[in-house]
């Protein structure tokens, strides 16, 4: 059993108090810290918690307290992350890590000198469909991965301080780009070195500072490339969806939109439906269980289940830092409109790895472009020629 100190008692931390005093049946929120009283009070009555207060070094410190989980703003984390490393508390963090790589780095660098477990709460890559698409990916059922692409699309964040630069520290790339980045980092290989960044963005609805919409692209050191598309003008509710595509096969994810499960209501008698969803009247697609959809109970899983046995976690704090590197990149790159380099100070990964050979061999003359059965039955191949570079075709009987 896991006694925890949970930071913040808003959207995120209801989540995450579902999950952990759910899943495993086992673990207990003990102590919960929030900025306001009265949202503390709640939170402590919703949840059965013992303690609230609205000093977060008084949640944190209590003898009892095992680990720490925070769901506050991005603004904090710094600020509780020290506090535990001051009283050797084991942590865990929402995503981003920090507001930027500068402060994520910091955050890394207390942890490890600190010596206590930390873990990154990026909840989009413990979902059922990702971990299932990542074991075929590893499994080599696509081949070599060329492309990944991920979306994360809705009409915008719950709280205010999300649309307050200075506390967020960025718009839509930072609040939905690090769901994207470590989504299409993990697919391409998280020991594959993110090298340069290509990112648009601008604001184009919200009456806000930060960006609202952004597309990025990110090159590997192998020669795959990721794509993220983020935005919060979407319509339609939260939009979730990942593309990766190998020289053996492709892989094709909705995770949100599109769940089999489509209601049709006149909005008389109804209220929540699902996350970010717009309405509560016309067609609209519930999704059947958030907290295991949205990859908030298999998380919390590995994140225990690492703690108990004294191993790091699949997503740590230098998970976390490796994305906002990324973004910082993507932010540099949206405003000189070329493409930037990946500045990592701290890299854990492969090194001086050259990108795959493209070359497919047919015979010791030929290398394979392409075959194909053709309407007509005949079976065809393209091939070029390794001397001369021509292109020819072959007909097979």
């Amino acid at each position: 059993m896991q006694k925890i100190a949970m930071l913040g008692s808003g959207f995120i931390g209801r989540f995450y108090a579902d999950s952990l005093q759910g899943y495993r049946n086992k673990d207990k929120i003990v102590s919960v810290y929030s900025r306001r009283e009265e949202s503390a009070k709640k939170f402590a009555q919703d949840y059965n918690v013992p303690y609230w207060t609205i000093a977060m070094e008084e949640a944190i410190a209590r003898a009892e307290v095992d680990v720490v989980c925070i769901s506050l703003p991005n603004h904090l984390h710094e600020e509780a992350v020290l506090l535990c490393c001051k009283h050797k508390k084991a942590v865990m963090t929402t995503k981003p890590l920090g507001r930027n790589a500068a402060e994520a780095k910091r955050m890394l660098e207390a942890v490890e000198k600190a010596g206590i477990f930390n873990g990154y709460l990026e909840d989009l890559v413990y979902t059922p469909k990702f971990i299932k698409a990542h074991e075929s990916v590893k499994n080599g059922a696509l081949g070599r991965i060329l492309w990944a692409k991920s979306r994360e699309t809705h009409p915008g964040p719950h709280s205010e301080w999300f649309w307050n630069i200075e506390q967020a520290g960025g718009g839509c790339i930072l609040d939905l780009g690090c769901h994207c980045v470590e989504i299409t980092r993990s697919y391409i290989g998280k020991d594959i070195r993110p090298v340069e960044v290509m990112c648009w963005a601008d604001t184009q609805v919200k009456p806000i500072d930060a960006e609202d919409h952004s597309i990025g692209l990110v090159k590997y050191e192998n020669g795959a490339i990721a794509q993220f598309e983020v935005s919060w003008t979407f319509r339609g509710g939260l939009d979730l969806r990942d593309e990766v595509m190998g020289t053996e096969g492709t892989i094709w994810i909705n995770s949100f939109l599109r769940t089999g499960f489509e209601m049709f209501t006149t909005g008389k008698s109804a209220d929540y439906v699902a996350e970010k969803a717009e309405s509560n009247s016309g067609w609209l697609f519930p999704v059947g269980d958030e907290l295991n959809e949205l990859g908030y109970n298999h998380m919390f899983m590995d994140m225990f289940n690492s703690l108990e046995q004294g191993i790091p976690p699949k997503e740590t704090f230098y998970d976390g830092y490796v994305v906002n590197c990324i973004l910082d990149a993507a932010y540099r790159s949206a405003k000189s409109k070329l493409w930037e380099p990946v500045q990592l100070d701290i890299w854990r990964g492969k090194t001086g790895v050259t990108k795959d050979s493209h070359l497919v061999e047919y015979d010791k003359d030929h290398y394979l472009v392409k075959e194909e059965v053709t309407h007509y039955g005949a079976k065809k191949l393209i091939l070029k020629e390794k001397e001369s570079g021509k292109i020819v075709e072959k007909i097979l009987n």
